[in-house]
């Protein structure tokens, strides 16, 4: 068996079938060798036919956030009809940051295929949804807005893109223009991260201070493996600077 191919089926679950499923297995076949296309294809037989083990029930992997998160990046990356390379880059040093050379490069490697075929965001994400909590959504949705952010424009297309992944996912309008205040230096996005308007009260804001603590702390995706939590705690630092910031400037 290939490294390849071990780094593949290791910490798969529900990525192993449905439409992610055929979007990694049309990536295999441009650049895998035969024996590892046929070990995945067994691997999916043998996950959607066992019936110990329900395709509906089955819990999220790391190797299912990953797989997860190059296949959504794919669909962004292509929104504003054009594959800029500084968003490549971000991609490529988000994996390397997270998984270190040799699983970055396998994951780069796949991504680099996946992104040549047409994926349906409605269908990718109805998968995810049905197998990913929530807190790992919103980690999903923040990686994307870094990635559209990547050649320091966020385009429309990209934004409607990402929206709609959003709404795919079940993330609500105020999740996800608190993770999109994060990556915007409006005048009011510390505001837009807590999910209040500059109205609240000092009561409001601490109230929705905790909140926001409890909803995006990192230990809601301990079970994703510790690669993952370096996003979940910058997400929380942002929650943390917005409520200093405000605080700072009423004074308190």
């Amino acid at each position: 068996m290939s490294s390849f191919s071990k780094w593949l089926g290791a910490g798969l679950g529900f990525t192993l079938g449905g439409p992610i499923g055929a979007a990694v297995g049309f990536a295999l076949g441009s650049f895998v060798d035969k024996f590892s296309i046929e070990e995945f294809k067994e691997a999916q037989t043998n996950y959607t036919s066992n019936s110990d083990r329900s395709f509906k029930n089955s819990s999220t992997q790391s190797g299912d956030f990953e797989i997860s998160l190059l296949v959504l990046a794919s669909i962004v990356i292509k929104a504003d009809g054009k594959i800029d390379q500084r968003e490549l880059d971000f991609v490529r040093a988000q994996f390397l940051n997270m998984y270190g050379k040799q699983r970055a490069n396998n994951a780069f490697k796949l991504f680099n295929s996946i992104v040549k075929k047409q994926v349906s965001a409605r269908q990718v994400c109805m998968q995810i949804r049905a197998h990913m909590p929530h807190a790992a959504r919103l980690q999903l949705l923040h990686f994307l807005f870094g990635i559209a952010k990547a050649d320091e424009f966020v385009s429309k297309n990209e934004v409607d893109e990402i929206r709609k992944i959003a709404g795919y996912l079940y993330i609500n309008q105020n999740d996800y223009e608190s993770i999109k205040a994060m990556f915007y230096d409006a005048s009011d996005a510390a505001y837009k991260i807590l999910e209040i308007s500059k109205t609240a009260n000092n009561s409001e804001l601490k109230s929705a201070y905790r909140k926001m603590v409890k909803k995006y702390h990192p230990d809601k995706l301990q079970d994703l493996g510790n690669e993952h939590l370096k996003g979940a705690k910058e997400k929380f630092q942002n929650i943390q600077n917005a409520y200093e910031q405000i605080k700072r400037e009423r004074g308190l």
